[in-house]
């Protein structure tokens, strides 16, 4: 028969979570700081050269990632505003709702939530995201990108990983304890 203490409702938070919440917080002003750097001392489609594959060249994004939809007409900017802000929300709870043992997950989520609040704010408040960071490789180049970005994508790596090859570990050790 099941307990119901053992029950966890919606709003059941863990206090050791508020350590994911800071790197998201971390990420937040690490994106805003570059960012403004960035503004402040770089001019518009002007590469400074930093490396042999490596500018940084200010440039404003008014679609999604790596420049998508930004000639739409400017619907994109509250649908992703809108986006951004519903999935940042879901990931706070989803974040503070991760039980103490695992890492990889919350790492994930928190560098996703911190990458996603960075470029919303950069919605809300300029209406674009600003770019900065170049790569390229002879005449083929890499869409520019940010902090924000960075953080998004390593998240999602990190999440991957936890999918395809961290959730099987802990499903077969749950099943082990409880045959045990």
């Amino acid at each position: 028969m099941p307990n119901p203490q053992s029950k966890k409702g919606l709003f059941q938070f863990y206090l050791h979570n508020l350590v994911w919440v800071g790197l998201s917080i971390v990420a937040i002003i690490l994106d805003q700081w570059t960012k403004w750097i960035a503004t402040t001392h770089l001019n518009y489609a002007d590469p400074v050269p930093v490396l042999p594959f490596l500018n940084w060249t200010l440039l404003h994004n008014y679609g999604a990632a790596f420049s998508f939809l930004s000639d739409a007409g400017g619907w994109q900017r509250y649908f992703f505003t809108s986006l951004a802000g519903l999935v940042s929300v879901i990931f706070v709870f989803w974040l503070m709702r991760m039980p103490k043992k695992i890492v990889i997950l919350p790492l994930a989520i928190a560098l996703i939530l911190g990458g996603a609040i960075g470029n919303l704010i950069d919605r809300v408040s300029l209406g674009y995201v600003v770019d900065f960071i170049h790569v390229y490789y002879n005449n083929s180049h890499f869409p520019a990108f940010n902090i924000a970005d960075s953080a998004i994508t390593l998240g999602t790596i990190l999440l991957l990983i936890d999918t395809f090859f961290l959730e099987k570990q802990r499903i077969q050790r749950a099943e082990v304890q409880q045959h045990d």
